[in-house]
């Protein structure tokens, strides 16, 4: 796995546009952000350009125009930031987040069926 520097808050919101629109300009990403999370267009390029600087993008020309296309896949990324996130805060035993989670944060009675659904999967007996 190719360990790249992880991504800030802000970034992360950027990219997530690129990833939803497979591909997009630094406009394209200004105007996609929340009303309430709107950046100005220098802030938006500066985070596309880490992003890309970090491997997280790549860029195109269409013209005049540089297009953020995404180099890695959204779930890949998810991975690498979960699994730091548990490596950080819980020294690396995933068991703390799920307990966390189920304690503290409450699962829905949708949520505990998708669990043991996955569980069971997990254990190779029929659900």
């Amino acid at each position: 796995m190719v360990k790249r520097p992880t991504p800030a808050k802000s970034e992360l919101e950027v990219a997530r546009i690129v990833w939803e629109r497979n591909g997009a300009t630094v406009r394209q990403v200004m105007e996609s952000l929340p009303a309430a999370r709107r950046l100005d267009f220098k802030t938006v390029q500066t985070d596309l350009r880490r992003l890309e600087a970090k491997g997280y993008l790549r860029t195109r020309l269409e013209g005049r125009s540089k297009v953020y296309l995404p180099s890695v896949k959204p779930g890949r990324v998810i991975g690498e930031l979960v699994d730091e996130f548990i490596k950080r805060l819980f020294d690396g035993e995933a068991i703390l987040l799920f307990q966390h989670l189920i304690r503290d944060r409450g699962l829905s009675d949708d949520d505990i069926k998708a669990l043991r659904a996955m569980l069971d999967e997990r254990e190779g007996r029929p659900g």
